[in-house]
């Protein structure tokens, strides 16, 4: 008699069109795991057709989410926070209802901006003050993900690389104003921890296969300012002719900004197998080829 060979087990990548998405698709084969993926783009999945999520949710039984899809410009959020609130809240918690009685296991993709700056080198238990409606979503929607025990919420800081329309990444943005002859004014005094959505995407799909649970932090192991990333991108283009401003937050007149968001992920890391990179040395060894 033949051995049954076993399905494997379905995953869906909700908003696979962007960068992280996307980087998890294309990641899953480095990973020995076997996983049936099924990427979720905006035209695969809206989610604010809530009948449509749970039809499709009960139609296809996906054993895990990784939910990376969301409304995630501040402008957009600002203008429309109602629209916001349906996207980046309301659908979280379908999905999470859906996977909690199914007892499939759900990922959620948080911010570093559900904290006020003032502090940095966050840690999971630092409280929360989100600065703009698009950090608020994602607070209510930590909360709402959390509360199903088996679930798992990943708070990411800036994440850079190679997206399918171009303009996900931050190197990307900051590559099509230089490409467009803009000289950029960047704030030496606002700190975020970047890292490749690449590294990311390997750390998830590891989370994942431990079956994490929790309220995890989950970026670059380096504090680096907006003016040292631009530094650092201009040296990969100068074909670009980069130009670059040290400004100052302390100058700024726009909407509040958290002036340090940098995270603490001594809690992940021991879950990994290998070490969180810092981004300058990153760059250095993987740069060309990714950015």
């Amino acid at each position: 008699m033949s051995e049954l060979t076993q399905t494997p087990p379905i995953v869906w990548i909700t908003g696979a069109g962007g960068l992280i998405g996307h980087a998890l698709c294309c990641r899953a084969a480095c990973n020995s795991t076997p996983r049936e993926l099924v990427p979720l783009r905006r035209a695969d999945l809206d989610l604010l057709d809530i009948s449509g999520i749970v039809e499709r949710f009960q139609r296809e039984k996906p054993a895990a989410v990784v939910h990376c899809a969301a409304l995630s410009k501040n402008p957009a959020c600002t203008a429309n926070p109602d629209l916001a609130f349906d996207v980046n809240v309301l659908a979280t918690q379908v999905l999470a209802d859906m996977c909690s009685k199914a007892g499939s296991q759900l990922v959620f993709l948080s911010t570093d901006l559900v904290f006020d700056g003032q502090k940095g080198a966050y840690t999971e238990s630092d409280a929360v003050n989100p600065l703009s409606v698009y950090a608020e979503t994602k607070v209510l929607a930590e909360a709402v993900v959390l509360r199903h025990p088996r679930h798992l919420v990943l708070r990411l800081s800036l994440n850079g690389g190679r997206s399918p329309s171009g303009d996900r990444g931050f190197n990307e943005e900051i590559c099509q104003a230089w490409a467009m002859g803009k000289v950029l004014d960047l704030f030496i005094d606002e700190f975020r921890c970047p890292m490749s959505a690449n590294v990311t995407a390997d750390a998830i799909w590891e989370l994942v296969d431990r079956k994490a649970s929790g309220l995890y932090h989950l970026c670059g192991s380096e504090r680096v300012s907006r003016h040292r990333i631009g530094e650092l991108l201009a040296m990969l283009h100068p074909g670009l002719s980069p130009q670059i401003v040290a400004g100052s937050i302390r100058d700024y007149k726009g909407p509040p900004r958290a002036p340090d968001t940098s995270m603490n992920c001594d809690k992940v890391e021991p879950l990994l197998s290998f070490r969180l990179p810092r981004f300058s040395e990153w760059l250095e060894t993987h740069g060309c080829s990714e950015f």
